[in-house]
């Protein structure tokens, strides 16, 4: 039992504090695979000692120390060690942290923040940054990242490895851009916490309909940024967005684990303090100069749900003018089939087919199942179950995700009823 206490204590305090640890050494080495290296050699310490001389008092601290340690020994060997590492190292020896460690531990937020923005590098592919990022800075093993999306952990390590040997040939520094570049990169890593928490919030394969790890660790980092980079509307309105749309989980399914649509969820289940926090960050957003972006104004579609005791009380009309705007920031198919629904909701069923189907020849919705599911409620709610049929099975074998098939052939069924 004592075991079992320890090891799940180290992985709880492994999992808070290995992303600044991370960030740290890589800022001592310069190298991305050799920090995580190390790192990991400090955890297998940790796991080595710690069950027989127990945790420490501040066991991130007692691992910070020793992956420092660990990185000036590599220096010297690599003879990379000046006057001023031969200091430290002679300080580390004698149990006293430098001043110069002890700034690299007082700046955790700057490591942590060029750390993101190195794993979230525009050089990696979108499953790249993912990965890394999820390793790097959410803690996650290989196997629970590879578990998380449903792929062979085999193909993770493959792609984690060739992001770190990607960064490394490209030389890229562990930085934060400058002015210039800030934006674009900002925008990766925004980017990259979204995709997460969206594989998380609607899995697009496999048996559960969320995966809360992934929802967790994106809710997680962008709480993270919000403190490193306060003064960009767009973290604040991505944390928003995740704040209300987690709010909704235990209304997502019913007792039986099916899957249950916004409109028809128990509003009572929704949580309402991740709801304030939710508004709080909109509202910290909306203060900040410029208009909202992409993020900031899927937040205020989400707040409109979130302030609507019921569907009827929903004010339609002003997401119907949230998804025009968002259409203006971030046009794509998929914002209009969501500006179709909305439409539907305040101006009639008609309206929003004939924006449907006017999305039925584009190429980026052929395979996705929301289109012909969209489809198929708007022509029930219109009496023509025969199509609605057609479609409910259309969609039902596009979607990969188990729940969402069996909601999609349930609606299905409905339609012969």
């Amino acid at each position: 039992m004592k075991e079992f206490f320890i090891q799940h204590r180290i992985e709880s305090v492994w999992k808070t504090e290995s992303a600044k640890i991370v960030a740290a050494i890589t800022r001592m080495v310069r190298d991305l695979s050799m920090a995580e290296d190390l790192v990991q050699d400090t955890l297998i310490i940790a796991l080595e000692r710690w069950p027989v001389s127990g945790i420490p008092d501040n066991p991130g601290a007692w691992l910070m120390t020793v992956a420092k340690r660990k990185a000036i020994d590599v220096l010297r060997r690599k003879k990379l060690l000046d006057q001023k590492y031969e200091q430290i190292a002679y300080e580390l020896n004698t149990q006293y942290e430098p001043d110069w460690a002890d700034d690299i531990d007082e700046d955790i937020g700057d490591n942590l923040l060029r750390l993101m923005f190195m794993t979230c590098h525009p050089a990696l592919s979108k499953n790249a940054r993912v990965a890394l990022t999820l390793r790097l800075l959410g803690g996650l093993t290989t196997e629970e990242i590879a578990h998380a999306f449903l792929v062979p952990e085999p193909t993770i390590a493959q792609r984690i490895v060739r992001a770190k040997r990607t960064l490394s040939a490209a030389r890229v520094p562990f930085e934060i851009p400058q002015k210039s570049a800030f934006t674009e990169r900002l925008s990766s890593v925004l980017e990259v916490i979204y995709l997460m928490f969206n594989e998380g919030y609607s899995a697009s394969s496999g048996d559960n309909l969320i995966r809360t790890n992934l929802c967790d660790e994106a809710l997680r980092m962008g709480r993270v940024l919000a403190e490193l980079i306060s003064i960009e509307p767009e973290v604040h309105g991505l944390v928003a967005l995740m704040e209300i749309q987690a709010s909704r989980f235990k209304a997502r399914m019913n007792t039986e684990g099916e899957m249950v649509l916004l409109l028809d969820q128990n509003r009572k289940l929704w949580n309402q303090k991740q709801i304030s926090r939710g508004i709080a960050s909109l509202k910290k957003a909306e203060d900040l100069e410029g208009p909202l972006g992409m993020y900031a104004l899927q937040a205020s579609i989400a707040a409109c749900h979130a302030k609507a005791s019921s569907p009827e009380e929903t004010n339609w009309e002003q997401i119907t003018a949230f998804y025009e705007a968002l259409a203006e920031v971030a046009p794509s198919p998929v914002v209009e089939l969501n500006r179709a629904i909305a439409v539907s909701m305040a101006y009639g069923t008609e309206a929003g087919l004939e924006i449907v189907d006017s999305l039925l020849s584009d190429p980026v919705l052929k395979n996705y199942h929301l289109l012909p599911s969209v489809k198929g409620n708007f022509l029930l709610k219109l009496g023509r179950k025969r199509e609605a049929f057609k479609e409910f099975q259309r969609a039902s074998s596009l979607t990969q995700n188990v729940q969402e098939q069996k909601f999609l052939l349930k609606q299905a069924r409905d339609c012969t009823e």
